[in-house]
């Protein structure tokens, strides 16, 4: 058995500068997010979707060197979220126009998500497209996205990002 491999593990001394947050406002709507530590040491990913101006998503990308998940094939993440629906997505090389994406729902608990790398599947720009899933070679960038076609408030504390 090979050792998993941990991408993400917040503490209260957490460096948030590979974390990005990329609202709709790239494309002139009004969400707004943010990403921070609670002093729990758990990463808080928490903000409000709008609908204006053709707007409705918010996310948060954590842009890492190249890892090699070859021989691996799950995420396995701790989280709470706030009983919304959100998306995991993954980019093998972050030139890539598309992401690796898989959908989740929240349930106001902590809970351990393992999800399938085999199973997440390429889209862009809210397009499935018509490529291969996830060959879950290399892994370039992570993030979480909300984009439930409708104005909400949103919270998801991420604990623990790992590869098995």
């Amino acid at each position: 058995m090979i050792n998993p491999i941990v991408i993400v593990d917040f503490n209260i001394n957490s460096n948030l500068s590979k974390w990005t947050v990329l609202d709709d406002v790239v494309m002139g709507g009004q969400s707004l997010s943010s990403i921070y530590v609670n002093e729990e040491g758990h990463g808080v990913f928490k903000g409000h979707v709008s609908l204006e101006n053709n707007g409705g998503f918010s996310s948060v990308r954590y842009q890492m060197n190249t890892v090699s998940v070859s021989g691996y094939s799950k995420c396995v993440i701790r989280l709470k979220g706030d009983g919304k629906n959100y998306q995991f997505r993954i980019k093998s090389k972050e030139e890539d126009y598309y992401s690796y994406i898989v959908k989740f729902n929240t349930n106001g608990e902590w809970q351990t998500l393992e999800i399938k790398m085999e199973e997440m599947t390429p889209w862009f720009r809210g397009r499935r497209l018509d490529m291969p899933n996830y060959p879950h070679i290399t892994m370039e960038s992570i993030s979480f996205l909300i984009g439930n076609k409708k104005e909400e408030d949103f919270k998801l504390e991420i604990d623990r990002i790992e590869v098995h």
